[in-house]
């Protein structure tokens, strides 16, 4: 993964030459002798990071610092300050406005060079999670393209599933993978005819018959990764529509049989698909839909799992609650 220059700002010509001959080799630079030309030029190249003296005239580092983690196009640009041990005192300023690390000079060249590709692998791991997160929005999204399923439901189960999963104990980086293989569950959709997904009334059984494959559709093409993430995403997509009792779809599975992350869906599923508004029904109301739930125990959903979700109802609704505005500012903006 390519990545922008390094700039390096010092006042100091001779400070420049030795960070010069140290990186020349291995990366892209650029240089600055002040506080003003450094901000210039960060607008101009945006470097990938930053090398950063402290004692300059006009602007020092630390103001420099300041007014790039003001600016939210600039702010994610990391810097390491380079500084006399005689300044090593106020290294807790330098954290506090936003840096990442410190150099001491005189500086020593393999500690240069680990420094600075520590920093620079920690940007591309970034960037590579963020693209992760990409994919695991779209393809959540492109299981609902075609159906009436409109704004945040996947977001808003995937936190619901996430609440549940971290009550019910699950480690904290399990209950956090569940968010975004919640997400992509219903996946296979993206295989069903729009005249299905579309309709806006019952389904007759032939169509029920091809809308149900979507399970194994989804898990045909989660399963295809090696990834935990991805791996957990085929589990959910094949199971969420699995019943406690064993009236469920694909394969019928009982009780304690479905996995764990399934039942989690399930309830996470049904609580946000019964409080939507859609073209065929209106929104049920809180009451309705937890009387719906109890009932459903231990017949649809694993009762255990539903008395914990009762424990938990404030947070889900205000998880439900800031979902929701978040929805109305979008369609304000639309």
């Amino acid at each position: 993964m390519t990545h922008g220059p390094i700039l390096i700002v010092d006042d100091e010509p001779s400070n420049l030459a030795i960070l010069r001959q140290i990186l020349q080799k291995d990366y892209a630079l650029r240089f600055a002798v002040n506080g003003k030309e450094a901000l210039e030029l960060v607008n101009k190249v945006r470097p990938s990071l930053i090398l950063l003296d402290i004692r300059m005239p006009e602007l020092d580092g630390y103001q420099v610092c300041r007014a790039l983690k003001a600016d939210p196009k600039l702010e994610s640009i990391p810097v390491i300050f380079v500084t006399s041990l005689a300044e090593c005192g106020s290294e807790k300023e330098g954290f506090d406005i936003g840096c990442v690390d410190y150099l001491t000079k005189p500086v020593s060249a393999d500690i240069v060079l680990a420094r600075v590709k520590t920093h620079l692998s920690l940007i591309r791991a970034t960037k590579l999670e963020d693209s992760y997160r990409d994919a695991i929005y779209m393809l959540g999204k492109a299981g609902h393209f075609n159906d009436t399923d409109t704004g945040m439901h996947i977001w808003r189960m995937a936190a619901y599933s996430r609440h549940l999963a971290q009550a019910l104990g699950w480690p904290v980086d399990q209950y956090e993978l569940i968010e975004f293989a919640a997400a992509m569950h219903d996946t296979g959709k993206i295989g069903i005819p729009d005249s299905i997904l579309r309709k806006p009334g019952k389904l007759d059984a032939g169509e029920w018959v091809i809308m149900k494959t979507h399970t194994q559709i989804g898990y045909d093409i989660l399963s295809t990764s090696y990834s935990p993430l991805f791996n957990l995403a085929a589990e959910i997509a094949l199971h969420h529509h699995e019943k406690w009792d064993g009236s469920g779809y694909p394969l019928g599975l009982t009780g304690l049989s479905i996995p764990e992350s399934a039942r989690i869906v399930a309830i996470a599923d049904v609580f946000d698909a019964l409080s939507m508004t859609r073209p065929y029904k209106q929104a049920w109301a809180l009451g309705e839909i937890l009387t719906f739930l109890k009932q459903g125990a231990g017949q649809h959903f694993d009762p255990n799992f539903i008395e914990c979700f009762m424990t938990i109802l404030p947070t889900i609704m205000e998880t439900k609650a800031n979902w929701e505005k978040r929805e109305s500012g979008l369609n304000a903006e639309g």
